[in-house]
């Protein structure tokens, strides 16, 4: 297929709208199910280069829930506590596949409401079966199995959007896009996040091990498909705290920082036990967990439990201008940091990690993403 027709733009007011290859060659996507918008699209294809880089970069099936092109959360394959199952209403038996999209939309159920959701791996009848009870707007992957497409034409009264999408597709070494009128074009950003730029450790602490190397690889590699300003928590293969879009990057730490402690406070025992109303939807019981934690747990309760966590991975898309960033990581729990480096500051910014025995790698890598 040579185009798609939308229905709009990212406004009802915005016709005509399409997607098609520049050149005038095939489209490398094909709608499997559904019509998908164009706001669908940004969300998908956006998507979709965040799960291959992460798979590419881990070797491990990745999944990623977006919204409003950033990501809600990413995630790596990795099995579910039962604590995980809990928090991230996970039942049943899940493939590799299953639980990388339990974790990526377990990281901000809030957030990933309506989301579209991205496979780098064939999508399996397990990983259909989670989206079903979910508000989800779409699913992007290479493949579907027979069961699992038969399964998702079930949602949204048969129109789920569903879009498969050529695994072994690379775009042209050059993007273009207009804004007023006036044509942008820049170098294709394919610079590959690797163990490498996590060498340049700049800390007293060198101790970095393969499980946060993993998290702080997902940070980046999230970062680098998050609208910047943006910072990245990431534990245990997925991340639980996303700040994204923000004009100052201490507003970035903090946003995704609290978001990396609503996280971990989903797994306070007064949480864990809450008993819901038979029939209530997976949503409605996200927004009384959130309104329990916030209204109901005492500050004592929540500083007392947050105070158990520690080994936090954090990225950043750019460097960190004073050390108050890394004081505000150090309260939830962060004990791993990649960076850029290159501010005047970074003796400040590295003798508070120091401070807080932290592990700091300078990457020497920018991940604006506009």
């Amino acid at each position: 297929m040579k185009e798609i027709a939308l229905k709009y733009g990212c406004n009802p007011n915005q016709k005509p709208a399409r997607i098609f290859m520049a050149e005038g060659g095939e489209l490398p996507v094909e709608v499997v199910n559904g019509r998908p918008g164009y706001i669908n699209f940004m969300d998908a294809l956006n998507s979709w280069q965040l799960v291959r880089a992460l798979k590419r970069a881990t070797g491990k099936p990745s999944a990623a829930s977006f919204k409003h092109v950033s990501p809600a959360g990413a995630a790596i394959a990795r099995p579910l506590s039962d604590e995980d199952r809990l928090a991230f209403f996970a039942e049943g038996e899940l493939s590799p596949i299953a639980t990388a999209y339990a974790r990526a939309r377990g990281a901000d159920r809030l957030c990933s409401y309506g989301d579209w959701a991205a496979l780098s791996d064939v999508c399996d009848e397990t990983a259909a079966r989670l989206l079903v009870p979910e508000v989800s707007d779409g699913i992007i992957a290479p493949g579907y199995t027979p069961k699992a497409l038969e399964i998702l034409r079930t949602k949204r009264k048969g129109g789920y959007n569903v879009v498969r999408i050529d695994p072994d597709y690379e775009p042209r070494e050059i993007e273009q896009r207009d804004i007023f009128g006036i044509r942008f074009e820049q170098g294709y950003n394919s610079l590959p996040i690797t163990r490498e730029c996590l060498g340049n450790i700049v800390t007293r602490n060198k101790e970095l091990g393969d499980d946060a190397a993993d998290d702080l690889l997902l940070a980046l590699i999230t970062l680098k498909y998050t609208q910047s300003n943006s910072v990245c928590y990431a534990q245990d293969g997925q991340t639980i705290g996303v700040g994204a879009g923000q004009q100052s990057r201490i507003h970035c730490t903090r946003l995704a920082g609290d978001k990396a402690d609503l996280w971990h406070l989903r797994r306070h025992p007064k949480v864990l036990e809450l008993k819901f109303a038979p029939g209530l939807k997976r949503a409605e019981r996200d927004n009384e967990i959130d309104r329990f934690i916030r209204e109901e747990l005492t500050e004592d309760e929540k500083r007392g439990f947050l105070a158990k966590f520690s080994g936090v991975s954090l990225g950043s898309d750019a460097f960190f201008p004073f050390g108050d960033n890394i004081e505000r990581a150090a309260a939830s729990g962060v004990k791993y940091v990649a960076q850029p480096g290159g501010s005047i500051r970074d003796d400040n910014v590295i003798e508070t990690a120091d401070k807080y025995g932290m592990v700091m790698a300078f990457t020497g890598v920018r991940l604006f993403h506009h």
